[in-house]
């Protein structure tokens, strides 16, 4: 009697499309079709382990002994099935030795001239109290960068705030500044920026366009919707006056694709609607959405039938992707969007982003923070620009997040496209950011089906979307 063979399931995820039965190799992220062959030694197993020989007797009067023998062999390969051989851990990483910073926030200014109702900003000023960001700070952080990483070759500065342009006066020096720097060191360089739109005008949009920044505005639908949470200092509605400046900005900047990011909270569910308004009414390239579930101020928060909710929102905007797709065309619905570029290239997260391990983000004292949604909250910091990165505390701190040993990441099927989800949200609902955001896994679990099942479409109908629209993101 050969040896014992059993399916693995905790690699293995099924998701029926018509016909086609897709199996989610989940270590790797990959998906692929079933045969009949696989199908049929995939059912054989999971109704009862068997040998080899047992297993050829099952399925001999259906298929061919070859064709048996060939794919068990592959499927022993993938470990879908386990003839008793130990299994490759999960992630052959178990401890972060050093990170590799190709990214650096800067937080140039706590001030911003909005007081938007739910933000997460535990540093945020009126602009009135707004610490600024020194040059010192900001061109120590670029040599920060350098110094920590000097091996990689394309890095990115983020400009964030509060409203990052209202120190404009800084950002304008460091682009000056990192485009010299960079071009001596051999390396490139990108600027990334989110801004709330309002001190936008046509000299600021032509000078941010010549440096080819990668823009996010922050706007959060229709009137109605966006001057719900999104106001002045005063109180009063920004809608008009950011719809204004962003079809300046829309209409003269050529360099790269400009994105709405768009904050969901308690009440706002109708994504189809703030979509339709923002991607046909107002031309934005692409529309993200960001539920909120764990703020400061719980009031804000979705509430779980809301979240419910959102998700099946996401899928109906998500079929009319579909739609679009088949015909070719992209309707720039950027969560779904992501997800079938990291399906696509079978993207295997050991940590749930790049916070820590690829970016830093520094607030107006030179500390050097997980991210930008941790300037100012208590977490302790790891370095400051001056000093450099405080290795082994970072090290520490990822690598705890890496130990998904009695979680219930350990055996999920998304736990390398999760990996536990937001460390921010983790802290602000739990305390902890290494608490893993149980609240929406089968929201997120039921999300990544559609995308695979999505995606299966798109591959069978009309491959070719994914040449055009998927391969060339990394170019951006």
């Amino acid at each position: 009697m050969g040896a014992l063979l059993n399916l693995v399931e905790r690699n293995l995820h099924e998701v029926q499309v018509d016909a086609d039965r897709m199996l989610f190799h989940i270590p790797s992220s990959s998906l692929f079709t079933a045969d009949a062959v696989t199908g049929g030694i995939i059912d054989s197993l999971r109704q009862q382990g068997c040998s080899a020989e047992e297993l050829m007797q099952r399925l001999g009067q259906q298929f061919a002994g070859d064709d048996i023998q060939d794919t068990l062999r592959e499927l022993i390969a993938l470990e879908l099935v386990s003839d008793g051989s130990p299994l490759t851990p999960e992630i052959a990483l178990k401890q972060v030795e050093r990170t590799a910073l190709n990214t650096v926030v800067l937080n140039v200014n706590t001030g911003c001239n909005l007081s938007c109702t739910y933000c997460y900003k535990e540093d945020l000023d009126k602009p009135s109290a707004g610490k600024k960001m020194s040059t010192d700070t900001a061109e120590a952080s670029v040599e920060m960068l350098l110094k920590e990483s000097p091996d990689e070759q394309r890095y990115s500065v983020v400009f964030f705030g509060g409203e990052p342009l209202s120190n404009r006066p800084l950002i304008e020096h460091m682009v000056a500044y990192c485009e010299r720097r960079f071009a001596e060191a051999g390396k490139q360089v990108e600027f990334i920026m989110t801004t709330n739109a309002t001190l936008l005008n046509e000299e600021v949009i032509d000078w941010l366009n010549a440096h080819r920044f990668g823009l996010s505005i922050s706007i959060d639908g229709p009137k109605t919707v966006h001057d719900r949470n999104r106001i002045t200092v005063g109180g009063q509605g920004t809608y008009d006056v950011v719809r204004r400046k962003a079809e300046l900005l829309l209409s003269r900047y050529t360099s790269r694709p400009v994105g709405a990011r768009v904050t969901l909270t308690r009440g706002i569910t109708d994504v189809e609607t703030i979509w339709n308004h923002l991607f046909n009414e107002l031309g934005f390239a692409e529309v993200g959405f960001a539920p909120v579930t764990s703020g400061d101020m719980a009031n804000f928060n979705l509430t779980g039938e809301e979240l419910v909710q959102v998700f099946a929102n996401m899928k109906a905007l998500g079929r009319r992707y579909l739609e679009a797709a088949l015909e070719h065309r992209n309707i720039g619905f950027s969560n779904l969007h992501q997800l079938i570029t990291d399906i696509h290239e079978g993207h295997k997260k050991a940590l749930p982003c790049g916070a820590g391990l690829k970016m830093l983000a520094v607030d107006h004292e030179g500390e050097l923070n997980l991210c930008h949604r941790f300037t100012g909250s208590s977490l302790p910091t790891f370095g400051n620009v001056h000093q450099g990165v405080k290795q082994a505390q970072l090290n520490d701190f990822l690598s705890q997040r890496l130990d998904r040993s009695n979680t219930g990441c350990e055996s999920c099927r998304i736990r390398n496209l999760c990996s536990g989800g937001c460390y921010h949200e983790s802290y602000a609902r739990y305390g902890d950011p290494q608490h893993p955001t149980y609240h929406y896994c089968e929201l997120m679990r039921d999300w990544v089906d559609f995308g695979i099942e999505v995606y299966s479409r798109i591959m069978a109908a009309n491959p070719a979307f994914i040449d055009r629209y998927i391969t060339p993101r990394k170019a951006h």
